[in-house]
């Protein structure tokens, strides 16, 4: 008993192999590019001169070139490579895309407005007027502007209180004027920038750059896709209404297996059928994947997910994924606490069934409105019963009263709340609540797994 004990233990600890998250590394080669960018400009400038057209059409030329190299990132965030998509996280893909795209917009602001301004002052002219002759006498600059208008109103139509008062679609296909955007501003860089206009070298940098980044999302986003709903020809099996308002979808396929999808993974999934075809909206699994079956749970919060529950036996589907780092990669503790809320049960109900330890090592938390609210109630008492795990609730009391979720409480719960990896998943309130006691309670941040889908 003894040595089966340890050899669990053993087997145990090599499933627990936490893949490091490359965020980081990432992050430290976006500013090394960016300061490879300034050398461009250090390298071509050989006199810095003090009067003020300089001063501004030099800090145009940083902006421009800056500006030029954030756009690449932005496309290359909008992707979907793996290395973000499932170890960086979607989510905080999703942050990064939308923080580079506030500095690359702001960056071709002031690109426009401090060059054309240098250039109206070295020839005495308007502001106004400089601008005319800037578009209409320059190669390349009709394109340009053009291009320029189409970045403002993708970041107009993407800022806060305007996204949400206009619908996901319309949104989405605004954003995908980002592509057309690029091609139009791509060759103003390169036809008038000082930096490559007499540097041969900078020319094949800044193709290699935008072509690298074109490659991958003609691959990412194009082509495996394609060859993925090809090969793998998914359709409905059925829709089983799990709780008033909760729905799970069977999906089968051709060997599903294939996919590489596992239990924390979601796709983007695309229905054809009336009123389904044009979106593409993320649901996790909310089973481990099988060989011949996928299945995801969907709470009616909007129209494309109160439309699932009408779908047909034997609609194609149009499948994009597995995307999200949410999975048993992210592990690094024996002892696992998960916390879900509302929808948020999806995968975590699959890391309930799959999450390799021993009995009395795992431990979810369920927050809802109601017990009637529970949804996959039954099968996450089947699954703690099989393996020795503890399964709690917490709904509203009677008159409505929402139970907190405290330090204090967990602590009570378990009492080495600190010794335990999180994976949390719910509505941002839950999150945040969640994520602020866990702290207190002395887990580190690096072992609070949270996704959001929020996209």
């Amino acid at each position: 008993m003894i040595q089966s004990g340890r050899a669990a233990r053993r087997q145990t600890m090599r499933a627990i192999q936490p893949r490091r998250n490359p965020a980081a590394v990432l992050l430290g080669l976006a500013w090394v590019g960016a300061l490879a960018v300034l050398w461009l400009w250090w390298d071509n400038t050989a006199v810095v001169r003090m009067d003020t057209a300089q001063w501004l059409i030099g800090g145009g030329r940083i902006t421009g070139l800056l500006g030029g190299y954030m756009i690449a990132l932005v496309v290359l965030q909008m992707a979907r490579v793996p290395a973000l998509e499932r170890r960086v996280g979607s989510d905080r893909a999703t942050r990064w895309h939308a923080m580079s795209g506030r500095y690359a917009i702001s960056l071709i602001v002031a690109h426009v407005v401090l060059t054309v301004w240098g250039y109206a002052v070295q020839a005495r002219t308007g502001f106004v007027e400089q601008t005319v002759t800037v578009v209409v006498d320059f190669p390349e600059m009709i394109k340009a502007a053009v291009g320029t208008g189409l970045f403002l109103l993708i970041g107009f139509v993407s800022a806060g209180m305007v996204r949400r008062r206009i619908s996901y679609e319309a949104w989405y296909y605004l954003h995908l004027l980002t592509y057309v955007a690029v091609y139009l501003t791509f060759w103003h860089q390169l036809a008038t920038g000082a930096e490559f206009v007499a540097n041969p070298t900078a020319r094949t940098v800044w193709y290699a750059m935008y072509g690298t980044v074109g490659a991958l999302l003609l691959w990412y986003r194009v082509l495996a896709p394609v060859r993925l709903n090809l090969w793998h020809r998914m359709e409905v099996e059925a829709v089983v209404e799990e709780a008033p308002g909760v729905v799970s979808v069977l999906i089968t396929g051709r060997r599903l297996h294939r996919l590489g999808a596992e239990a924390g993974h979601f796709f983007r999934w695309r229905f054809l059928t009336k009123g389904l075809r044009w979106s593409a909206n993320p649901y996790s699994l909310s089973a481990p994947p099988r060989p011949d079956l996928l299945r995801i749970t969907v709470k009616a919060a909007g129209n494309h997910s109160t439309a699932l529950s009408a779908l047909e036996p034997g609609t194609r589907v149009w499948a994009e994924g597995p995307y999200g780092a949410m999975t048993a990669a992210r592990r690094s503790r024996n002892k696992v606490l998960l916390i879900a809320g509302g929808a948020g049960i999806t995968p975590l109900r699959a890391l309930f069934e799959t999450l390799p330890g021993n009995p009395g090592d795992l431990t979810l938390l369920y927050r809802a409105g109601s017990t009637e609210d529970l949804a996959l109630w039954s099968e996450l008492r089947e699954i703690a019963e099989v393996r020795g795990a503890k399964l709690m609730y917490a709904v509203n009391g009677p008159d409505g009263a929402r139970p907190e979720i405290t330090t204090e409480r967990l602590q009570q719960v378990l009492p080495d709340i600190d010794e335990h990896d999180v994976y949390l998943c719910g509505p941002p309130g839950l999150a945040e609540e969640s994520y602020s006691a866990l702290r207190a309670a002395g887990v580190p941040a690096r072992r609070i797994h949270h996704e959001s889908f929020e996209m």
